[in-house]
């Protein structure tokens, strides 16, 4: 007889560090972490949306904290990691979610806005996996990361959209994954991706009023953008013993948009 299912995907006596975490996707998967019964360490820039996320997660019932830190400071980052372990333990689980995007034309990109992509979607991936793995997974030997990734580091973007850098960061994100999966598979750490799908939150609303929502939709076989609820069973997933056989992989949460051709 196995392991009962809820057993697999309970998350009590565990930590989870979210960066991004105040709104959006982030405080979604932060949600569903909490109420499996993980402790929740929150990070973003805003301290105070970050109150406020972590004031209405506990309302939940959910043992929330929270950390102001731009995730696309090195410094800052190693204090988030070394705060977070005093103030909660050993992280189990990160979620490395902050990220931002930018619209312009390739030939128009500026240099400036490149590099602040690609330091928060990107360097800021590596720089808190490498802190938590040292710091917490690697000596414990276990643990889970969860990448945000996104479609838009699937393929190239449809017509209208100039988001070069974001694309490219999400791209690079989906082979980090991998190549981490692959290197750290040995030390019992468990590394994998999730790519959203439009999703309605402020660094789509841009996009999905520049499109159209319901244009968007329709593009989907299952017609609909993601809701509020969509990334949660994928990131319990991901984060508990029910995924311990899962690594490397890229979970695509999208209404089923990348699986029609030419999309």
């Amino acid at each position: 007889m196995g392991t009962p299912i809820q057993q697999l995907f309970d998350l009590r006596g565990r930590v989870a560090l979210v960066t991004g975490g105040s709104r959006g996707l982030g405080l979604q998967i932060a949600e569903a972490l909490g109420e499996a019964g993980a402790k929740v360490m929150l990070t973003s820039r805003k301290a105070a949306d970050l109150e406020q996320a972590a004031a209405d997660l506990s309302q939940r019932g959910i043992d929330a904290r929270w950390i102001a830190a731009d995730a696309a400071n090195p410094e800052q980052v190693h204090r988030v990691c070394a705060e977070t372990v005093e103030r909660l333990g050993p992280v189990d689980i990160l979620v490395n979610n902050a990220g931002a995007a930018w619209g312009a034309s390739a030939e128009d990109h500026s240099l400036a806005a490149w590099d602040k992509v690609m330091n928060l979607n990107l360097r800021s991936v590596f720089v808190f996996s490498q802190t938590i793995g040292k710091l917490c997974m690697i000596p414990r030997r276990q643990g889970r990361i969860i990448n945000l990734a996104s479609t838009s580091g699937l393929g190239g973007n449809p017509k209208g959209i100039d988001t070069l850098a974001y694309s490219t960061s999400k791209g690079a994100v989906v082979n980090f994954t991998r190549v981490l999966a692959a290197e750290w598979g040995e030390h019992g750490i468990n590394v994998n991706a999730i790519a959203p799908g439009f999703f309605p939150s402020k660094m789509t609303e841009f996009t999905i009023q520049t499109v159209g929502a319901d244009k968007m939709a329709a593009a989907a076989p299952l017609g609909r953008l993601g809701d509020d609820d969509d990334l949660k069973g994928a990131a319990l997933l991901l984060a508990s013993q029910a995924g311990k056989h899962i690594t490397g992989q890229i979970l695509v949460v999208d209404g089923g948009v990348s699986c029609v051709i030419g999309h």
